[in-house]
């Protein structure tokens, strides 16, 4: 409850800040020779995320338009997933596994990462109800290779990349195209989300066959 109403307190925050300071964000963000800067400043955010990251997505899809916006906030979302990976691996497995043990369903998570690594990391992507802090923190602690990870990883975080800033860009040009794109995204959410019932149990049926 206390958690809830923290994250809750953290948006109707950032969202007051973005409202007051918008304008001055927005021109900003503008400045078509500041996109590398911007990349930089979404892979912090998404690795210190005291500004919830589909809000920080919707900021700059809505200064920079939806392919652009989603290009750069994928690449700082992927890139902080790569790092807090590298940082969890090569120097603090120890306080890894001390944060993992936060999250439940690890069983099941270590079950999926046996039978095939690179699908289990895309789903877990995909889902956006799996934390991201665990899925890097996990994989960082299995034997999954650093291509496999990055690969799946990043692969998997495009479709919400686009939506925040889709979003974003709708705010301020058409709000109409927001139902709309909710509506694809929940739509592929579902399918997506059937599609991982019927791999987990293809592979649950080949489990007990073997």
């Amino acid at each position: 409850m206390v958690k809830k109403l923290i994250l809750a307190i953290v948006y109707i925050g950032a969202a007051f800040g973005i409202y007051r300071y918008g304008e001055n964000i927005m021109d900003w963000f503008r400045q078509s020779d500041q996109v590398v800067l911007v990349m930089i400043m979404a892979t912090v955010m998404a690795l210190f995320p005291v500004i919830p990251y589909p809000i920080v997505g919707g900021v700059i899809g809505a200064a920079f338009g939806p392919i652009t916006g989603a290009g750069i906030t994928w690449v700082g979302s992927a890139t902080a997933s790569v790092l807090m990976f590298v940082f969890v691996r090569y120097g603090y497995q120890e306080w890894g596994m001390r944060m993992l043990r936060r999250y439940s369903g690890i069983e099941k998570v270590t079950l999926l990462f046996e039978r095939n690594a690179f699908l289990a990391i895309l789903f877990a992507r995909l889902l956006p109800f799996v934390p991201s802090f665990a899925i890097n923190i996990y994989s960082a602690l299995s034997r999954v290779s650093v291509a496999v990870y990055v690969t799946a990883s990043s692969v998997g975080k495009i479709p919400a990349m686009l939506l925040f800033a889709l979003v974003g860009d709708s705010l301020m040009s058409d709000p109409g195209n927001i139902a709309a794109a909710i509506g694809v995204y929940a739509v592929f959410l579902a399918v997506t989300l059937g599609l991982y019932r019927l791999w987990h149990k293809r592979k649950e049926q080949v489990g007990e066959q073997l």
